[in-house]
């Protein structure tokens, strides 16, 4: 099996379900006592979650980038990011280390059109439904993306940093993305690609009455296929 170094800690909580989602699957596929090779840099999500507030990604790409190299010092073979949002210096991170960086909008657009759709909504943070950074990656690969609007998205951020990120699950927030979902499919979207890595504390599938397409168990899945290659 091939080694897989994870950029975790944006939040502790997301980059569990990471843990959990790769080697249950490992498990699942090769029996036994199987379990993933890998070697884990968590980051205090505090400090970058400050920087993203006074939008200092320079000193972000500073701090993914050391963590790349350390995992590649690791032996690592692939590596993921285990968040949407830091996906943002995807590039950057890459161009730290020379081993391959699983991202995380490769393995949605493959989800979303083995589905047959093109036009979903998108939950997140404020940086990934406002900035284009995802939604220009699946653009390129023919998947249009809606967003909520104002209030919309500002409630889906306060509940993803306020609650998710805390390992606060409300059943009366779970109702208000449920919401958000149920108006961005009155607006045509066919689908629902739960963008924050925490949304899936929450939302399950066909929340809204839309199929949902849950990045971190899909990005997990890419690692899993990277690791059994």
């Amino acid at each position: 099996m091939k080694k897989i170094g994870l950029i975790g800690g944006m939040s502790w909580e997301s980059t569990a379900l990471y843990y959990q989602h790769i080697n249950r699957e490992v498990a699942r596929r090769q029996g036994g006592l199987y379990s993933a090779p890998m070697q884990v840099v968590s980051l205090n999500f505090q400090e970058i979650a400050d920087l993203q507030k006074q939008g200092d990604w320079d000193r972000m790409t500073e701090i993914l980038q050391t963590a790349a190299r350390q995992l590649t010092r690791s032996g690592a073979e692939a590596l993921l990011i285990c968040t949407n949002t830091m996906h943002r210096i995807a590039p950057q991170v890459q161009a730290a280390t020379p081993v391959p960086l699983l991202h995380i909008a490769d393995a949605t657009a493959d989800a979303v059109l083995a589905a047959g759709l093109h036009q979903v909504g998108l939950l997140g943070t404020r940086f990934t439904m406002e900035q284009d950074f995802l939604r220009a990656h699946w653009a390129a690969r023919g998947i249009a993306c809606l967003v909520p609007d104002e209030t919309g998205r500002a409630e889906v951020h306060r509940i993803i940093f306020e609650e998710l990120c805390r390992g606060q699950v409300l059943a009366s927030s779970r109702q208000k993305l449920i919401e958000q979902v149920q108006a961005l499919a009155a607006r045509g979207a066919q689908g629902v690609i739960l963008g924050c890595t925490e949304l899936t504390m929450s939302l399950q599938p066909l929340d809204g009455g839309l199929p949902g397409f849950d990045t971190t168990a899909l990005h997990a899945m890419a690692a899993v296929d990277f690791c059994l290659s």
